[in-house]
């Protein structure tokens, strides 16, 4: 039985896909030379051999000279051993800046290079829907389709190389995912069925895999686990040849996701045998299986069922042939011909420190200061000589097996982690004493350590209290109806705010969470997120002022989960009336996307267009000075967000379209300016084509989503 499920699995990857590339577009030198000798090479194989060659985990053809592509998993840091280990997505999108999400994918590519993996299944370009039950949240940059679109360029530009650096010796091929609409799910749960609107399907999860075809020339795609309307997204025809290919213009391979076309059969129950699910994908255009099974127990058995589906229907074959050319293309363009396929490298360690200093560099970019009433942070060191440090995420012992549980999803095990209580020792050294307590673990509700807890914060000048979620409550997998905080830890926030001591809470997790009680009666709240190996560097450094934080956040936090979906992203209501409103709680975020405060004080001047009127294929500027009044050098994120004031279809209130993150000195003045055409003022009329229509815009700018953090102008078309 083992077998036969097995051979379904992967039968579709075995036998196609789509025309490869529109014919009419012209090829380079490179590129001719390259399918002219895939055309060859594929003249010469046998069944068997294409049927491998489509079969994600299989051996090397030696009789042929061709290479195994290995494959792993890369979204911050590769997911292996004596790696580096970065900040997970949704703290790299926390940075808002998309030069350290290159940078860090072009170091992970190197590291992949050393362990001989040439094929990331990454990056995520899920856009999070607003709702944090759902586990994956962590994986994603946010909730807005321009962000997730440019931090997923960022991050393929970075893995794969660009211009003639384009996957050479120091970069490997990037797998976007997941086609699509992935967290549009109705109970926030992995894999739920999704059921949207086209409108909502292009203008909020379509953008940032656009750009990733268009833009970042993405070289593989992998659907998703879920249908789109009824339809798989692993035999919808619709979605991977009419939009992905033939409208974007797509023409690398497509992966399935783990066992996903197997799941027609088994989850959707679409198809009533293995065999039929095969030619459901094959239709579609799948390429590659991803196969979590035995590779050669399914290289031994696959051509068989081949060719007994050959038999009957002998139009398929052109297909098998495509969908191999298409994998083939990628190892001769990422060189893989050109290297000994029997002398894979075996390096245990790979992390090298100019990485890591790196993954430091971007964690203390990516904390994000919530509050800080009365200026309690950043902690002055003369002044305190005892210090609490509290929580079941403040420390993590190296693990037995596996790989630290704050780091987040998809990790892997770095040579060192250094935790809060580490970042804090290391700090201060003799010159303040660190009164540890754990109060209580994240998975079980025990209060038997509360009382240690009570008793170091009493004991101390102020405390530390690291709380939040860790892998084992949230991630892949570990979808949540609940967003309060895990266990018994809002307890223990009580019992260490009674205490009367000065309290900053520093959350470590992986998904908004509803922190009610902390946001009304603790002075100081960081949120972190997983910032890596050197999360607790980091984290130190921002406690004591070494680190200014400049952080925002990328999805909304909301106030009850009840609230969901909670996002920026919304459409008109009942403004004004009274209605469209809770009755038993505020309808606003607790925190919204965008915000982020800083230990400095920023002031924006008005918005000022370069012209007030431009024709709908017209383009002008808008640019905004921003100074810093404050005390301290910091970093601002200036946004841009833009509204069409009435059109011939219904928008969102506003969508950003622009942001930058500057850096300024006590008393400096910058300028910035962002492009306002086609790209920032189109709305999908109700033909559902991208226009500019004529009429008035207003252009916002300002540091958060909220409207008293924004200033506004009006531009209008004509």
């Amino acid at each position: 039985m083992r077998k036969i499920v097995l051979v379904g699995f992967a039968l579709v990857a075995l036998i196609g896909c789509n025309s490869t590339k529109n014919e009419s577009q012209s090829l380079s030198k490179e590129d001719s030379e390259i399918a002219a000798k895939v055309k060859s090479l594929v003249s010469k194989m046998t069944l068997d051999e294409k049927i491998a060659e489509m079969t994600q985990d299989a051996p090397a053809n030696e009789r042929l000279g061709i290479p195994f592509m290995k494959f792993g998993e890369g979204l911050h840091g590769l997911w292996m051993d004596g790696v580096t280990v970065y900040p997970q997505a949704i703290a790299a999108g926390s940075t808002w800046d998309p030069e350290l999400v290159k940078k860090m994918a072009s170091q992970t590519a190197l590291e992949a290079r050393a362990k001989n993996v040439t094929h990331i299944y990454s990056p995520n370009l899920d856009v999070i829907s607003g709702d944090g039950r759902y586990g994956r949240v962590e994986e994603s940059y946010g909730e807005d389709p321009y962000l997730v679109s440019r931090m997923g360029v960022a991050f393929i530009q970075g893995m794969q190389g660009m211009g003639d650096e384009r996957f050479d010796k120091n970069h490997v091929l990037t797998t976007a995912k997941h086609f699509i609409g992935y967290p549009e799910n109705r109970r926030g749960i992995n894999g739920g069925f999704s059921d949207m609107s086209e409108r909502r399907l292009r203008e909020i999860y379509l953008p940032p895999f656009e750009a990733a075809v268009k833009e970042a020339k993405v070289g593989c795609i992998m659907p998703g686990h879920q249908d789109f309307n009824g339809v798989p997204c692993h035999m919808n025809e619709w979605l991977l040849k009419d939009v992905l290919r033939d409208e974007l213009g797509f023409d690398g391979f497509l992966v399935s996701d783990n066992n996903d076309v197997g799941r027609l059969q088994t989850m959707h129950f679409i198809p009533e045998t293995r065999q039929e699910a095969a030619i459901l994908g094959l239709k579609a255009g799948v390429d590659m299986d991803l196969v979590l099974g035995k590779p050669l127990e399914l290289y031994t058995y696959h051509s068989t069922v081949l060719k007994d589906t050959l038999t009957k229907n002998s139009s398929l074959v052109k297909y098998i042939d495509e969908s191999t050319s298409r994998i083939l293309t990628a190892k001769y363009k990422l060189g893989l011909f050109e290297s000994n396929i029997k002398g894979y490298k075996k390096d245990a360690v790979v992390s090298k420190k100019e990485h890591q200093e790196f993954a430091y560099e971007m964690a203390k970019k990516a904390i994000i200061l919530l509050k800080n009433d009365n200026n309690l942070l950043p902690l002055d060191m003369s002044k305190i000589k005892s210090l609490a440090v509290i929580g079941p995420n403040a420390h993590e012992n190296r693990p037995e097996k596996g790989t630290y549980s704050l780091l987040g999803g998809y990790s892997g095990l770095p040579p060192y982690y250094v935790s809060v209580l580490d970042g804090l020792k290391s700090k201060v050294g003799e010159n303040v004493k660190i009164n540890y307590a754990k109060g209580c673990d994240l998975l079980n509700n025990s209060k038997a350590d509360f009382s240690n807890a009570v008793a170091a914060a009493k004991n101390s000048d102020a405390v530390v209290l690291v709380v939040g979620g860790s892998r084992r409550t949230g991630g892949e997998g570990a979808d949540r109806a609940d967003l309060n905080l895990y266990g018994v830890q809002n307890e223990l926030v009580e019992a260490i705010h009674k205490t009367g001591k000065p309290v900053i809470v520093v959350l470590i997790n992986g998904r908004p969470l509803s922190i009610n009680y902390i946001a009304e009666n603790m002075p100081s709240v960081l949120e972190t997120w997983y910032l890596g190996m050197r999360s607790g560097d980091a984290i130190a450094d921002a406690l004591f002022g070494d680190v200014n934080p400049g952080g925002k956040l990328t999805v909304s936090f909301p106030r009850s989960v009840g609230q969901l979906p909670v996002t920026y992203l919304e459409r008109p209501d009942f403004i004004g009336s009274g209605k469209g409103l809770f009755r038993d709680v505020d309808k606003t975020p607790l925190f919204p996307f965008g915000y982020g405060l800083s230990y400095t004080k920023f002031k924006l001047g008005t918005p000022k267009l370069e012209n007030t009127t431009i024709a709908i294929d017209g383009t002008t500027s808008v640019s905004v000075e921003v100074t810093n009044t404050g005390e301290r050098e910091g970093d601002e994120v200036v946004q841009m967000y833009v509204r069409d004031d009435y059109a011939s279809v219904g928008r969102y209130l506003k969508m950003l379209k622009g942001f930058k993150r500057i850096t300024l000195k006590p008393g400096e003045t910058k300028t910035v300016s962002f492009n306002l055409g086609f790209n920032e003022l189109n709305v999908l009329n109700q033909q559902m084509k991208k226009v500019v229509e004529p009429g008035t815009f207003t252009i916002s700018v300002g540091t958060s989503s909220m409207e008293k953090d924004l200033q506004t102008a009006s531009l209008r078309a004509k």
